[in-house]
């Protein structure tokens, strides 16, 4: 009877012991829980979140194509391969530290692009098109993914990557067909057909985006990018020294950039079609969320040695530029380097949130023949405003007038 009681005293203790182990946990998670709590109120106030370094994070709004052509593409142009990527590039790939399906997953499929001979002229329009649709094909089974991936294993199995195979086949064999009227028949592509549910971080081998590790590591800004430099450390060039001169490295920092909707945007609103030679003629220019009250003199050493900066308000400070340049063919790129035959920067202390209007008053162009009148803002060392996302428009706008 005794050892019996005692046992019950030691099963007491013992049951004791663990709840107040586990009270000492709930206390200590319950702590993290407060902090995490109060960290997260703190971004919010800040309005300043900070991603995990590397890290793909959710895209801003508006930040991604409509359609779901978030994806790098490559296609046959003029004898090289050419990548086009989709949207703004913020979707994450497999091996990038994000994900964009259930459980931070996504689709991997086998790179096929990477995997044709030489495609022939003649059919380089039918392949580009078939590989578009294997893009295409992919980012549905994404969308699926992300929908319903949470419903199994075996439901992704059958539902998501046996049809998308399926698909893929009868793509590849219509690019194996088209390559073969014209050129070497591509050996086995339907190799290249199944695809896998990869947990983003894995390196799955390539994918037919082409896209390599976007991010991961623990590092600062671009991560896992191979970014080839982000100061004048180890240029070879001169350090610039605010004037216009060029072979030189610039180590300015870029400064400060708005949220989308308080970037800056302009548009020529007016202009003649046709006008003399020698003949004054207007340009109304509208700008929106830029101020136009910051100008240093380039002339003066005050050439990119400004960080950009916003008001209290959150838009640009800066100004615009307006420039006529003759165009003399229309099928390829002007030189870079001639002298517009009107160039004017506006500073005139005006601009804000809401569009207003400037008039600029272009004195005559001189030549006959096309002009390309341009118009682009700049901030008060004059490089272009940045945006907050990759596919907003700069703000920039231009036009075509014939002089005669």
């Amino acid at each position: 009877m005794r050892r019996s009681r005692r046992a019950r005293r030691s099963s007491g203790n013992a049951r004791s012991r663990r709840l107040l182990a586990v009270i000492g946990t709930l206390a200590v998670f319950g702590g993290i829980v407060a902090v995490t709590q109060i960290s997260s109120a703190e971004v919010r106030r800040s309005g300043n979140p900070r991603p995990v370094a590397g890290a793909c994070v959710r895209p801003s709004p508006g930040a991604t194509a409509p359609g779901g052509r978030d994806s790098t593409s490559r296609t046959w142009q003029d004898g090289r391969w050419v990548r086009n990527h989709w949207g703004d590039g913020q979707q994450c790939q497999p091996g990038t530290g994000g994900g964009g399906g259930s459980g931070g997953s996504a689709i991997a499929c086998p790179d096929v692009a990477g995997q044709l001979p030489e495609v022939p002229r003649r059919a380089r329009a039918e392949v580009e098109r078939d590989l578009s649709q294997l893009q295409t094909q992919i980012a549905e089974a994404d969308r699926r993914l992300a929908a319903e991936g949470g419903r199994g294993e075996q439901f992704v199995r059958d539902s998501i990557l046996r049809p998308l195979a399926g698909e893929r086949r009868a793509t590849l064999a219509r690019i194996t067909t088209v390559i073969d009227r014209f050129g070497p028949r591509p050996q086995n592509l339907a190799r290249l057909a199944e695809c896998q549910v990869a947990p983003v971080g894995d390196d799955d081998g390539g994918t037919d985006d082409g896209g390599g590790d976007n991010g991961g590591g623990t590092g600062g800004p671009g991560a896992g990018l191979d970014v080839l430099a982000n100061n004048c450390d180890d240029s070879r060039l001169r350090a610039h020294d605010g004037f216009q001169n060029g072979n030189r490295c610039v180590s300015t920092a870029f400064g400060e950039v708005g949220a989308a909707a308080d970037n800056p945007s302009l548009l020529i609103t007016d202009f003649p079609q046709e006008v003399g030679r020698n003949q004054p003629f207007t340009l109304r220019v509208s700008t929106r969320n830029l101020i136009r009250d910051r100008f240093l003199p380039a002339g003066q050493g005050g050439y990119y040695v400004e960080s950009s900066l916003l008001n209290e308000q959150g838009l640009v400070r800066g100004h615009f530029h307006t420039a006529c340049r003759m165009l003399d063919r229309l099928d390829a790129p002007p030189a870079p380097q001639e002298v517009p035959a009107f160039f004017v920067a506006t500073e005139d202390g005006g601009g804000g949130a809401e569009p207003d209007e400037v008039t600029i008053q272009v004195p005559g162009l001189p030549e006959s023949g096309i002009a390309q009148c341009a118009v682009w803002a700049g901030d008060g060392s004059h490089r272009l405003p940045m945006m907050e996302r990759a596919n907003q428009t700069p703000a920039f706008d231009a036009v075509r007038i014939q002089v005669g």
